[in-house]
């Protein structure tokens, strides 16, 4: 932390006359836990604003002055880090109370500094209580090799799901696991495996450069926090295609959308070719939400699953995305060759379990009109 102030510093006066400190905001996480409180938010002009079962509480008290953000800032980085922060407008970083740890993001904006600060939990939750709604997942801890997306919009949960699955690759086989991620999120444990984690920024400058880097120690599975852009998608897929087990995350809401964007990444004179080594390489992509609880006690996650069988990756490679939807719908029973889903029939399967209400089913869905359909065709009686 910053010479000047540290997370006990009472720094922010609240209306009765006490002052909190950094770690007194932070308690708030494990009052509540992270899965119903997911993020804290601090800038200028307002008080404290908490995400709370997914949308925005705000902290009964004043609004923060410029110099207390400044201060509890402070508090969280670094020497160096304040100083990448005052050059560079923005700096990411990561905290460790007694009980959590925390991945922030510090940045200017037009009232001063403010923070992002996101609560991850100690250890990665077990792969079965993850919420996958088939077996896809004992698929997938198996596979030797392919490309693993895990794609959904930020705060969907991905890499809780991906930490899950290399959890328990770690558990159950003898191989050499390498993660490059910004920053490290979960904190793995080398059991069975030997598990290396680099932090980009500390440990490698860039994605590309730890790809480069990791292609040359003998890895079995690699995580890739995320394909930001053409050169680091390129060395993803190819370490998929290269004999790897690599997983990696995308900002996608659904399945055929993640298969546009990457295609997307590359020039028309390329798309051809990364059609193919994505229609090679692709094992699975989930895609998932995190969708409010029917009885408001947190989030319980939907998720889509594309199973890349031979009749998708033939769709991929002829570039034909359009119809990667029917065959979500269609390849559904839950054996090793199928196991698709659509997000629509994941909703509706919570929705008949009592887990979520139909009323915000339908307002998450990507197609509210199929599930609809789907909510009507599982409700008919069977001949």
């Amino acid at each position: 932390m910053s010479s000047n102030c540290t997370l006990d510093t009472k720094t922010y006066a609240v209306d009765d006359g006490r002052k909190l400190s950094m770690n007194d905001l932070l308690d708030y996480f494990r009052q509540h836990g992270s899965m119903r409180v997911s993020d804290l938010h601090l800038k200028a002009g307002s008080p404290p604003v908490y995400r709370v079962d997914g949308l925005l509480q705000k902290m009964k008290g004043p609004p923060l002055s410029p110099g207390v953000v400044g201060q509890l800032v402070e508090s969280l980085l670094s020497d160096g880090e304040m100083e990448t922060l005052r050059r560079h407008r923005s700096a990411d970083s990561s905290c460790v109370t007694d009980t959590m740890q925390f991945r922030l993001n510090c940045f200017y904006e037009n009232d001063g500094m403010a923070v992002a600060i996101r609560a991850l939990e100690p250890t990665a939750p077990r792969v079965e209580d993850i919420g996958f709604p088939n077996g896809v997942w004992r698929d997938i801890i198996q596979k030797q090799q392919g490309l693993v997306l895990v794609t959904g919009v930020t705060g969907a949960g991905k890499s809780t799901t991906i930490a899950s699955l290399i959890d328990r690759i770690a558990q159950t086989r003898p191989c050499r696991i390498i993660t490059l991620e910004d920053p490290i999120e979960y904190r793995l444990t080398s059991k069975a495996a030997l598990i290396s984690q680099r932090e980009v920024g500390r440990d490698v400058p860039s994605y590309e450069r730890g790809l480069r880097d990791c292609l040359r120690e003998d890895p079995d599975v690699i995580f890739v926090g995320e394909m930001r852009d053409r050169d680091s998608t390129s060395w993803t897929l190819t370490a998929a295609e290269t004999g790897h087990l690599v997983f990696s995350t995308l900002h996608t809401r659904d399945t055929r959308g993640t298969v546009t964007r990457v295609l997307d990444l590359f020039p028309p004179t390329q798309m051809d070719e990364v059609a193919s080594q994505l229609s090679l390489g692709l094992s699975h992509i989930i895609s998932q939400k995190l969708v409010p609880r029917a009885d408001g006690q947190g989030r319980i996650v939907a998720m889509e699953v594309l199973n890349n069988i031979y009749s998708v990756s033939n769709l991929i490679r002829l570039g034909k995305t359009e119809q990667l939807y029917s065959q979500l719908q269609t390849r559904t029973k839950d054996v090793p060759n199928e196991r698709m889903t659509t997000l629509e029939r994941s909703l509706v399967a919570l929705v008949h379990a009592g887990k979520v209400t139909p009323l915000e089913a339908e307002r998450v869905a990507n197609n509210p009109l199929a599930f609809i359909e789907e909510m009507k065709y599982s409700s008919e009686p069977k001949p």
